[in-house]
């Protein structure tokens, strides 16, 4: 058995929880923050039997893309009135695969 840590968009969260259930995979979704932006992700801990990993894996890869985002930017040589937009990549997903030592339900 593995657990899976998957650090999603928020965006991505709800597609992927559904199309995991479909598979009869549980997750456990939790609210995280980090990265360059500094805006909210999901990271979901998913409990999977070995047979299942490499789809469950894929399913990620098929549902979290990687997108392209305007941000606004002030240049120091500028007054700070003025904003000029950059393009940055964001999305996708980044993953962790561990092993599952012990798993017991009480």
């Amino acid at each position: 058995m593995k657990i899976i840590l998957a650090v999603i968009e928020d965006e991505d969260a709800v597609p992927l929880m559904n199309a995991l259930n479909e598979m009869g995979i549980g997750a456990t979704k939790l609210a995280s923050t980090g990265g360059f932006l500094l805006r909210g992700n999901t990271t979901l801990l998913i409990g999977v039997d070995d047979d299942k990993l490499q789809a469950t894996i894929d399913q990620i890869g098929n549902l979290c893309k990687r997108r392209k985002k305007l941000l606004p930017h002030t240049s120091a040589e500028m007054p700070t009135s003025v904003t000029l937009p950059i393009e940055i990549e964001s999305g996708g997903a980044i993953i962790f695969v561990l092993d599952v030592v012990d798993f017991q339900r009480l």
